[in-house]
């Protein structure tokens, strides 16, 4: 099992859930000093990657080709304007949350048809579903995963292979909104990373296509934004989402 984005706090509660469902993991990022003590931890393999060097997407190919599931953990923030981001931020930003996963699913699956099993899980964001301020190209990439995501699911209907695409709100204690310490008007409810860490274990035994790891009111509003997206901008801006995006903008400008 391959699992992307495991050093952060969601990928570990992911890579930790997995694990004590006996899942053989390769686990991947950038942090070779977080990557390590956890692979040790959970009997894995260590893979330290960056996803943004399309070289080193397809070494990770190479070496973890016979995988039987992927899970498409990471992904950078991309806040802010797009006048904001340099020409190089975009296609970092796009490399690592779109293209990355897109071409891991394609590296991976030509065995996983073979085999006649197996399972893509794509961490997308409800933000793969409404549009916010100053997320335009955050917006971009995980609408993005989420379109590829429903329609390779469709063409993998009979092939023994699932699709499941998971889409976070608001986690606390980890993940980019915990890491840029937004203060988030009152009644906007969190969820964990551990409750992410479930939706992806229901997705894989279960093969669901979509899960959503967010408070119901917020769950709602975002079906009542892609309904009616201007109403629910001018809904979203009166109860403070521009502040939000801009302190998740301030809070994520270096990790581009």
């Amino acid at each position: 099992m391959l699992l992307t984005g495991a050093t952060g706090g969601i990928g570990q509660a992911i890579a930790r859930a997995l694990a004590g469902r006996g899942a053989k993991l390769i686990l991947t990022g950038r942090r070779a000093d977080v990557l390590e003590p956890l692979a040790s931890e959970l009997g894995g393999r260590a893979l330290a990657v960056d996803l943004a060097d399309r070289a080193e997407v397809a070494r990770l190919i190479a070496e973890a080709g016979d995988a039987e599931i992927l899970v498409a953990n990471a992904a950078l923030p991309a806040s802010g304007t797009l006048a904001d981001f340099s020409v190089p931020e975009i296609d970092r930003a796009l490399d690592v949350n779109l293209r990355a996963p897109i071409v891991l699913a394609h590296g991976l699956l030509p065995r996983m048809i073979e085999r006649g099993s197996g399972h893509l899980v794509f961490i997308s964001s409800l933000s793969g579903k409404a549009a916010t301020p100053n997320t335009a190209l955050y917006n971009a990439s995980k609408y993005g995963m989420r379109g590829f995501a429903g329609a390779i699911r469709a063409d993998l209907r009979d092939s023994g292979v699932g699709v499941t695409t998971v889409f976070p709100g608001f986690i606390r204690d980890a993940g980019m909104f915990a890491d840029a310490e937004v203060k988030l008007p009152p009644g906007v409810g969190t969820r964990t990373p551990e409750e992410v860490a479930s939706a992806v274990v229901s997705g894989i035994e279960r093969n669901r296509g979509e899960i959503d790891v967010a408070p119901l009111p917020l769950r709602i509003s975002t079906v009542f934004a892609s309904l009616a997206p201007e109403t629910a901008g001018r809904v979203a801006r009166r109860i403070g989402s521009d502040e939000i995006s801009s302190q998740m903008a301030a809070g994520q400008r270096d990790k581009r």
